[in-house]
């Protein structure tokens, strides 16, 4: 089951909350939306879910428009928005009940929907408890639950892990990717080590704006542009000779030494081209020990840096 949105704008007066932005998210998906506070994320969750009227444009959920029928959205919807609203003075199992009933699951299969959610969301040792009285992991965890009761093909979650410890990250993350596994998700967060742990794809959005949308990877190389790679040689006697000689290298576009004291350089490639095999071939030849060739990464952090700040 896909997600698809077309040219979607919301204003508020004269501020663009969403900038008329498009994407799609298809059946058995991870997407990552990734964007600084006040982006857009959470705006555009409460119009994929139905939650709120776009000002311009539209999303369907299979087909279906959330402008012309929001409530047949819903129902294919998990939805956990960023303030996880529960009632705190019902215990888990009530209200998953009574969630239950609310998203028109078939009386004869609410116990064995239940039974499923506790086992999936490891909520078995907390569920005869007031949710009041769980832990925020916990919280959250019921909160999954909820989303999930009624056997929904997409889910989406707001901030999932905000305000959670480090144990309790890392236990949300694990149970969103194995909820992934047969559903298609869409993941909204701040979060860069979130969405390299959890998704399959990565959109950044700034300003209401999409400023990228690809894997991880394909970013990094999208914003590196070239090849970039740190080499060590030694056993060769005069570094002007060796600068010369990978200067010469058809598939290399500049020489950078990293300092004055060793034979340590950073080699950009030419554009869409790698100069490994050249500078192999060149040290053999030369009889030098190639004693490091490493591919220089740009970190994700930087790439959502230089996309998110203006």
């Amino acid at each position: 089951m896909s997600v698809t949105v077309s040219n979607l704008t919301k204003k508020y007066q004269t501020q663009r909350a969403v900038d008329n932005i498009s994407f799609e998210v298809k059946t058995g998906e991870v997407l990552g939306f990734l964007g600084p506070n006040g982006a857009g994320k959470t705006t555009t969750m409460k119009i994929i879910t139905g939650y709120m009227a776009p000002s311009e444009g539209d999303a369907k959920v299979n087909g279906i428009s959330v402008l012309e029928e929001p409530e047949k959205v819903k129902k294919m919807i998990g939805y956990l928005p960023e303030s996880n609203p529960l009632y705190h003075d019902m215990p888990v199992l009530e209200y998953l009940e009574f969630i239950a009933e609310l998203q028109n699951v078939p009386k004869e299969k609410i116990k064995d929907r239940i039974a499923q959610m506790v086992k999936i969301c490891g909520l078995n040792v907390e569920k005869h408890k007031k949710i009041g009285e769980l832990s925020k992991g916990y919280k959250q965890r019921v909160g999954l639950a909820q989303a999930l009761i009624h056997d929904p093909e997409i889910l989406i979650l707001d901030e999932p892990t905000t305000g959670l410890d480090p144990n309790q990250i890392v236990e949300i993350r694990n149970l969103i990717r194995e909820i992934g596994r047969e559903k298609t998700v869409i993941l909204s967060t701040h979060i860069l080590p979130e969405v390299e742990a959890t998704c399959d794809r990565i959109l950044i959005i700034n300003d209401g704006k999409i400023v990228a949308d690809g894997t991880s990877e394909s970013l990094r190389k999208q914003a590196q542009g070239q090849e970039i790679l740190k080499v060590g040689i030694s056993e060769a006697n005069d570094k002007n000779t060796v600068i010369k000689e990978m200067q010469n290298l058809s598939t290399v576009a500049m020489v950078d030494p990293l300092n004055e004291s060793d034979f340590t350089f950073y080699v950009n490639s030419k554009k869409e081209v790698s100069s490994k095999k050249e500078i192999f071939e060149m040290c053999v030849k030369n009889k030098w020990i190639l004693s490091e060739l490493t591919p220089i990464e740009t970190k994700l952090e930087d790439i959502f840096r230089d996309l998110t700040t203006n």
